[in-house]
C-alpha cells in the first residue's frame, strides 16, 4: 500500500490527518514512543498495543552497530524482528553520530565515526543511511542531516544547512534508485516497497536560515518534512517561534514532524502551530526516574507523602498500572530499585501521552482545541517540567 496523507479537520492552525502506510493508518497529531534499539525501554509489543501506540521509532545508529542491518534484513525486516505489526519510523542516525563529538569527523562524503561500543570505525554517508533503512524496512525513513551544536555562529549554521540540503538531495536520489531496483548489487530491494522518505529542515533559531533550509528541502520533494535541531537548549518560547515561522513554509498536503519534542505543554503549542508528529524520550526516561504524568500534573513517586497512599497513581487513567496498584506500592518498587517499577511507570506515562494525543485529535474534530490547549497549559506550566 503506497504512503499517503489526508487532512480531515482543522481548528485554527491545528490539524487532524490520516497517514496511510504499508503497515496501517496513523491518526495525527501523533506521539511516537522511541524504540532506540528495537525496543521501547521496559515495554513489550503487547504493552505498547495496550497503551494505544500505533507507530514507534527505531534508531538507525544503534541498530547499525548492534545487531546490524544485514542481520535484521535476513530476519525479514525490523517489523518482523521485533514483532511489531504497526508503522515504524527510523531516524537516519545523524543526531546520535553528531552527539559523539570527539569520536567523529564530517566532510562532504558523510560522517566518519567510531562506535561507542567497541571503537570500530564507520562511515555514514547519505547513501548508506538510505541503504540501512531499506534493510530495516521501516515505513518512514529520515534523510541524513547535520545537527550543529547550539549556540552557533550564523555562518556556521548556514554552512551546515547547505550541507544538509546537499545530503538530502543525495538521499533522495539513492531512495529513487532503490525504489526502481537500480541500486548497488549488495543492496537488496527494499523490504518495504511502500517506504516513504522525509526531509529535515535545519537552520538553528534564525528565521531567515530556517526559511532558506525549508526552501532548499521542499524543492527536492519528499513525502513529509521534519523540523530538526530544536529542543537542544533553547527556551521553549524560542522553539515555539521557530515552529510558528517555519511550518507555513512547508507543504500543507504533507506531514510535519517536530523531532525530539516534548512535554505536554510543548505538544499542544506545536499542534497549535501546525505540527502533526512528535517523538521524545521524556515520558519513558522520566518514568524510569520516578516522574509521572497525571491529569493533575507531574507527580514524583519517590516523595515521602506517597508512602501510605492507597490511591491509584491517577484516578482518571485506565491503564493497567492505575487499575491495579497503589501509589504506596509503586513508591516501594521504585525505592527498592525493582525493574517492575520502570515497567509500570513507563506503561502509565505512555498511556498518558497517547491519551493526551487522542484528546487533542478529538478536540480538533469538535472545534474545542483552544480550550483543551489552555487546560494543558494550566496543568503543565513550563516551570513544572524537565526535558
Amino acid at each position: 500500500m503506497p504512503f499517503s496523507f489526508r487532512l480531515t479537520h482543522t481548528d485554527g492552525g491545528a490539524r487532524r490527518d490520516v497517514i496511510t502506510t504499508q503497515h496501517g493508518d496513523v491518526d495525527t497529531p501523533v506521539f511516537m514512543p522511541v524504540g532506540t534499539q528495537g525496543v521501547v525501554k521496559a515495554m513489550t509489543s503487547r504493552d505498547l498495543e495496550e497503551v494505544g501506540a500505533r507507530v514507534i521509532l527505531g534508531n538507525t545508529y544503534h541498530l547499525l552497530l548492534r545487531p546490524g542491518p544485514d542481520l535484521i534484513a535476513r530476519r525479514g525486516g525490523l517489523h518482523r524482528f521485533i514483532s511489531w505489526p504497526h508503522p515504524i519510523l527510523t531516524d537516519s542516525g545523524g543526531y546520535q553520530v553528531f552527539s559523539l563529538a570527539s569520536r567523529r569527523s564530517v566532510d562532504e562524503s558523510g560522517v566518519t565515526f567510531r562506535s561507542h561500543l567497541d571503537g570500530s570505525a564507520h562511515l555514514l554517508s547519505p547513501e548508506r543511511a538510505v541503504d540501512i533503512q531499506a534493510h530495516l524496512g521501516s515505513d518512514i525513513a529520515m534523510v541524513l542531516d547535520e545537527c550543529p551544536a547550539l549556540p552557533a555562529a550564523l555562518a556556521d549554521l548556514d554552512r551546515s544547512l547547505e550541507l544538509t540540503a546537499r545530503w538530502a538531495r543525495r538521499c533522495r536520489d539513492r531512495f529513487g534508485q532503490l525504489s526502481l531496483g537500480t541500486g548497488d548489487a549488495h543492496v537488496p530491494a527494499p523490504i518495504n516497497p511502500g517506504q516513504a522518505q522525509f526531509g529535515i529542515v535545519q537552520g538553528g533559531t534564525d528565521r531567515s536560515l530556517r526559511a532558506k533550509s525549508a526552501a532548499l528541502t521542499t524543492a527536492i520533494g519528499f513525502e513529509g518534512y521534519a523540523l530538526g535541531g530544536l529542543s537542544v537548549g533553547e527556551s521553549p518560547h524560542t522553539m515555539y517561534q521557530v515552529v510558528e515561522d517555519t511550518t507555513p513554509l512547508l507543504p500543507v498536503d504533507r506531514p510535519r514532524y517536530l523531532m525530539g519534542v516534548g512535554t505536554p505543554h510543548d505538544l499542544v503549542e506545536a499542534v497549535a502551530r501546525g505540527i502533526d508528529m512528535f517523538d521524545c524520550v521524556l515520558p519513558t526516561r522520566n518514568a524510569r526516574n520516578g516522574q509521572l504524568f497525571t491529569t493533575h500534573g507531574v507527580l514524583n513517586i519517590k516523595n515521602a507523602r506517597f508512602a501510605e497512599d492507597d490511591a491509584p497513581l491517577d484516578e482518571g487513567c485506565a491503564c493497567y498500572t492505575c487499575r491495579t496498584f497503589s501509589r504506596a506500592y509503586l513508591r516501594h518498587l521504585y525505592l527498592a530499585n525493582e525493574v517492575t517499577a520502570s515497567m509500570l511507570h513507563t506503561l502509565h506515562n505512555l498511556r498518558f501521552y497517547l491519551d493526551t494525543m487522542e484528546a487533542i485529535r478529538n478536540a480538533i474534530s469538535f472545534g474545542t482545541f483552544q480550550s483543551f490547549r489552555q487546560e494543558i497549559r494550566r496543568v503543565f506550566p513550563l516551570r513544572s517540567l524537565t526535558s
